[in-house]
C-alpha cells in the first residue's frame, strides 16, 4: 500500500504512527494511506523553517520572483500528470482538475510581480530635513490549512503569496487528497526554493491544534466549514496569531424576468453541478423573480439536468465525477431527504445513482428542488453537493433580501439585461463577492477573494494586495540627516512635521 508522507527537511519517513485512508472515489477502494503527523513532526518542520527563512527573506524580491516564474513553468510542463493525480484522489474530472491547478497558477503569476507590490511608501520633506518611508517585511513562518475540494488552487493562493513575501510556509492539506501538495512542494524545490521554505505536514485535528498553538508560527490561513473556521480563528487569535479563516457558503443566483434563460440554464448547469457541487463558490440556490420566470426556468432546467453526464474522473465526456468519500455522499443524500421532509418539491432525485462497472464509487446524480423556502434547514445550511434549489421570489426586493439575510455571505450572482437593476443589486446586497451575469464570481488573482458574515473570520482576504498585507507587516522609518550635531535640548524633543 502506498504511503503518503510529510515533505519536511530531513524527514526520514519513519512510520509507526497513525495513518488515514485515501480513497479512489471512482472505485470506492483505498488506494493509499497518509501519515497523520504529531506535534513532534510539526516541530521538525518549524525548526527547518526557522533555519531557512532568514536567508530567504534576505533574498531580494526579484530573485524570489524568479523562483515563482520557474515553478509556474514546471507546473505547466507537468499539468497532465498533476491533474490526473488530483482527480484520482478528489474525484473531479481531469478537465476540472486542470482548472483547479490553473486558478492556483494565476496567483503564482501575481506573486511573480512581488518586487512591485512590496514597494513601500516614501515622503520626502515631511518636515524640515525629515523624510518618512515605509517597508513591508515578512512575518516569519506562516501556515496554511486547506480543504479537500481544491487541492491545488487554495494551497497556491496561500503558499505562493506567503513565500514570495519572504516567509517560510508550512502547509497542512486535507488528509482526504494529500498527494498533490507533496508534489507541489517538490516542484518548488526543483524551481530553486531553498529547503525549509515550503514544507508539507499531514494530519487531522491533532495537527491543526499543534499549528494553532505553536509559538513560532506567526500567521495561519484556513479554508473549510464555518464552524471549524470559527474555531481556527478563535484559537489562533487567542494564541497571538494573525488569522484569516474562510468558511462555508450558500451562494444565490437571482434571475430577473428579463434574463436570457438559455444562458442562465447553461451557467447553472456548470455552477451548480460542476465538480459535483463541492465548491464554496458553487451556485446551489437559484432565485427566479416572479412565478412566470420560475416556471419557464424550471421547464428549461429539467432537460438540461437530464443531459448531464456523470462519469469517472478520466471520462473526458463527463460533466462531473464522484464526490470525495462515501461519508460525504451519505451526508448529501441525507440533506436531500431533509428537503423532502420539510416540504420542498423534489423535481429530480439524484440519490441511488450508480455507474456500471463502478458500483462502489461515490457517485450521486444531479438533484433539483423547487418551492424551497427560507425557513427550511436544507436552505439554511451548505449541502456541498450536486443539489440545486429553486427559491421563488415575487419581486426584486424579496430576491435581494434572501442572500442579504442568509447566515453565509460568500458569493452571489444576478442575471439580468437591466443595468440599473444590476447596479442597485451590487451596491445593496450584503455579500462579499458579486457576479453580474457571471455565475461563479471568483475574482482574478490580482484582486482579492473573501466573503462576509459566517463565510469569513478575520479582516483580510485571500490573494491580491489583501494577501500581501496579510503575509507582511509594515515598518515605518522617520529619518533626519542634520547638517550638524544636536544642539541644546533639541535632542529631547519629538520632531514635528510642521
Amino acid at each position: 500500500m502506498r504511503i503518503i508522507d510529510h515533505h519536511i527537511v530531513g524527514h526520514t519517513g519513519a512510520g509507526g504512527g497513525r495513518t488515514g485512508d485515501v480513497f479512489d472515489p471512482n472505485t470506492g477502494k483505498v488506494q493509499a494511506r497518509v501519515n497523520l503527523g504529531t506535534k513532534a513532526d510539526l516541530d521538525r518542520a518549524v525548526a527547518a523553517a526557522q533555519a531557512a527563512q532568514p536567508g530567504w527573506a534576505a533574498t531580494n524580491p526579484q530573485r524570489r520572483a524568479r523562483v515563482m516564474f520557474r515553478f509556474k513553468e514546471l507546473v505547466e510542463a507537468n499539468m497532465q500528470a498533476l491533474a490526473e493525480l488530483l482527480a484520482s484522489e478528489h474525484g473531479k474530472v481531469v478537465a476540472d482538475a486542470k482548472g483547479d491547478i490553473q486558478r492556483g497558477l494565476e496567483v503564482v503569476e501575481f506573486a511573480c510581480g512581488i518586487p512591485h507590490v512590496l514597494k513601500g511608501e516614501y515622503t520626502q520633506g515631511a518636515g524640515p530635513g525629515i523624510d518618512v518611508y515605509s517597508m513591508r517585511q515578512p512575518l516569519g513562518i506562516g501556515a496554511g490549512i486547506t480543504p479537500f475540494n481544491f487541492p491545488a488552487m487554495i494551497p497556491l493562493w496561500m503558499g505562493a503569496v506567503a513565500t514570495a513575501c519572504g516567509n517560510a510556509f508550512i502547509l497542512k492539506p486535507s488528509e482526504r487528497d494529500p498527494s498533490l501538495s507533496v508534489r507541489l512542494s517538490e516542484l518548488f524545490l526543483e524551481a530553486g526554493m531553498p529547503e525549509g521554505v515550503f514544507q508539507v505536514v499531514h494530519g487531522d485535528k491533532e495537527m491543526v491544534d499543534a499549528i494553532l498553538d505553536h509559538p513560532a508560527i506567526s500567521a495561519v490561513s484556513f479554508v473549510g466549514s464555518s464552524d471549524i473556521a470559527h474555531y481556527v480563528y478563535r484559537r489562533g487569535v487567542d494564541a497571538g496569531k494573525r488569522v484569516q479563516a474562510m468558511g462555508g457558503a450558500k451562494n444565490h443566483g437571482i434571475v430577473m424576468p428579463d434574463a436570457d434563460l438559455d444562458q442562465v440554464v447553461a451557467d447553472l448547469s456548470g455552477a451548480a453541478f460542476g465538480s459535483a457541487g463541492e465548491r464554496c463558490m458553487a451556485l446551489p440556490v437559484v432565485v427566479p423573480v416572479g412565478d412566470r420566470t420560475a416556471d419557464a426556468l424550471r421547464e428549461k432546467l429539467i432537460p438540461a439536468i437530464d443531459a448531464l453526464r456523470v462519469g469517472v474522473s478520466t471520462d473526458a465526456e463527463a460533466h462531473y465525477g464522484p464526490v470525495v468519500t462515501a461519508q460525504h455522499r451519505a451526508r448529501i443524500e441525507q440533506w436531500i431527504q431533509t428537503g423532502v421532509d420539510e416540504g420542498a418539491e423534489l423535481v429530480v432525485d439524484g440519490r441511488g445513482f450508480t455507474l456500471q462497472g463502478h458500483e462502489e464509487g461515490f457517485f450521486i446524480g444531479p438533484t433539483l428542488f423547487d418551492r424551497v423556502t427560507p425557513q427550511m434547514s436544507a436552505y439554511k445550511e451548505e449541502i456541498f453537493g450536486p443539489v440545486l434549489q429553486i427559491v421563488r421570489a415575487p419581486d426584486f426586493e424579496t430576491a435581494l433580501k434572501l442572500p442579504s439575510d442568509h447566515q453565509y455571505g460568500n458569493g452571489v450572482a444576478i442575471f439580468t439585461r437591466n443595468g440599473h437593476a444590476a447596479r442597485e443589486f451590487a451596491a445593496r446586497v450584503n455579500v462579499g463577492m458579486v457576479g453580474i451575469n457571471v455565475p461563479i464570481p471568483v475574482p482574478v488573482a490580482y484582486h482579492t477573494f473573501g466573503g462576509w458574515k459566517r463565510s469569513a473570520f478575520g479582516d483580510t482576504n485571500q490573494h491580491g494586495m489583501e494577501g500581501v498585507k496579510f503575509w507582511t507587516k509594515v515598518k515605518t522609518v522617520t529619518q533626519r540627516w542634520p547638517d550638524g550635531g544636536a544642539s541644546g535640548d533639541s535632542a529631547f524633543i519629538i520632531p514635528t512635521m510642521g
